[in-house]
């Protein structure tokens, strides 16, 4: 049984062409990628790259001004936050929480739009592995060629499971029976009608968006829209933790807000969705307001 597509490159003693991260004494990173006879330079001394060929992740090799580096492989998240961007990418906080909670899983069936700078393409396809499919369609051929170079250089070859197109979503979808659908893009409810008729009853729409605008109104439109199940709206944040000896506190720093995630789940055909009973706050939405939350709406009135 072959390994599966990128494995090899993760495990075993470090190669000719591999990525390693290196960490000075000051947790400061750099990445470099191993080549005979060359040679890693800074201010306080160099060191061969034939010292790291051959050797187990984990090491430590001294320059010539004898600082210490520890060299191990770099983590996928090491990895998205160091390569080269178009766009922005989507943060390993993030990543990780699409995987969990639009349950990616191997072998699943993913189309994905706004592909950026490849970030999440690499996440998803380490997710679905080999005998997944992701479909990825990005506007912007450019940011489609800094994707493909990016996520072709983590694993080390054109992945199987993928397909790029350039092109918009909504006029180019034709994949039958998809599992999970992530939009990450600037008008993701412009998608429900084409995403709908894609994804198989049970199946999940995850949206990744930067505002709290974008995100009321993909909420409202896939509440309109009637073929999924009420839509989760959340963030999430990420603080680090100083621990030594007694000093134990919360890092001054933290990753806040980088963008919002919603999910919803595909109804089956026919099939009109519970009415859902909230009391939204009085005028929140206007005055005017007729639809889904009023009182003359009928269907959150209670």
């Amino acid at each position: 049984m072959s390994e599966p597509t990128g494995a090899a490159r993760r495990r075993g003693p470090f190669k000719v062409g591999d990525q390693v991260q290196l960490t000075d004494p000051k947790g400061r990173h750099y990445t470099i990628t191993l080549e005979e006879g060359k040679s890693f330079h800074t201010h306080k001394g160099a060191f061969p790259h034939d010292e790291l060929i051959g050797v187990p992740e984990g090491s430590v090799v001294r320059t010539t001004g004898n600082v210490a580096y520890l060299a191990l492989r770099p983590l996928l998240p090491d990895y998205v936050l160091s390569m080269p961007r178009g766009a922005a990418v989507v943060y390993p906080k993030d990543a990780g929480q699409v995987l969990a909670m639009a349950d990616i899983f191997p072998g699943a069936r993913v189309v994905e739009a706004g592909v950026g700078s490849g970030s999440l393409s690499t996440f998803l396809l380490r997710a679905i592995g080999d005998q997944g499919m992701l479909h990825s369609y990005e506007r912007r051929a450019d940011f489609a060629d800094i994707a493909q170079q990016n996520v072709e250089r983590y694993f080390g070859s054109p992945h199987p499971a993928w397909t790029l197109t350039v092109g918009d979503l909504q006029d180019n979808l034709s994949d039958p029976d998809v599992d999970r659908v992530i939009l990450d893009m600037l008008a993701p409810w412009e998608c429900l009608e084409a995403v709908s008729k894609a994804l198989v009853p049970g199946g999940i729409l995850c949206a990744y968006v930067a505002t709290t605008t974008q995100m009321a109104r993909m909420v409202e439109s896939i509440r309109e829209f009637g073929t999924f199940n009420e839509p989760q709206a959340w963030e999430t944040m990420v603080r680090n933790w100083h621990v030594e000896g007694l000093a134990v506190r919360p890092d001054h720093r933290m990753i806040g807000h980088t963008g919002f995630l919603l999910t919803a789940r595909r109804l089956a055909d026919g099939v009109e969705p519970p009415l859902r009973r909230r009391r939204p706050a009085k005028g929140a939405y206007g005055e005017d307001y007729t639809g889904p939350g009023s009182q003359s709406g009928g269907r959150a009135s209670s």
